[in-house]
């Protein structure tokens, strides 16, 4: 079985690169020099120091692991050459929430870079699997937790 697509905007793609780029060059080196720190206090059964350094380690690893296998499986969403007639990924959204009378922008975005307090929406969320495909004028139903709530698709633009 294949890995899931990590869909990433150009943006995204630097983001998460540079975040790896930082803790490969400069994050490992930090918490090496904690650890070694760390030992030269002596007995390592009660250094909360060297415990907390190797949890730092660890947490890490961890992230880098995980954005490795975020990168290798990326694929990169060319916001120059979205289609402007319907909302897809990459896109930047100018919405009507009916029941609030507001006006409000959302950026799709997959989901390995939705941020919703960025007003970044993953293609895979109820309201990013909602509007996926729709057009401007259309008005869109999105099931989500407290019932049904609609929006009516102002704008469509590119999103760089």
């Amino acid at each position: 079985m294949s890995e899931k697509k990590n869909l990433l905007t150009y943006k995204g793609l630097k983001e998460l690169e540079d975040e790896l780029q930082d803790l490969k060059v400069v994050k490992r080196k930090e918490v090496a020099q904690k650890i070694k720190e760390a030992r030269e206090q002596g007995d390592l059964s009660e250094n909360a120091e060297y415990d907390a350094a190797k949890d730092e380690q660890r947490d890490i690893e961890a992230r880098i692991e995980e954005l490795e296998k975020i990168l290798k499986n990326a694929e990169v969403i060319d916001e120059d050459e979205v289609d402007l007639e319907k909302i897809n990924v990459g896109c930047t959204v100018l919405l009507y929430d009916v029941e609030f009378e507001e006006e409000v922008t959302y950026r799709i975005v997959g989901s390995t870079e939705a941020d919703i307090l960025n007003n970044k929406i993953s293609n895979e969320s109820p309201i990013g699997r909602s509007l996926i495909g729709a057009k401007i004028g259309q008005t869109v139903d999105v099931e989500g937790p407290d019932g049904t709530c609609q929006f009516k698709i102002l704008e469509i633009n590119r999103s760089n």
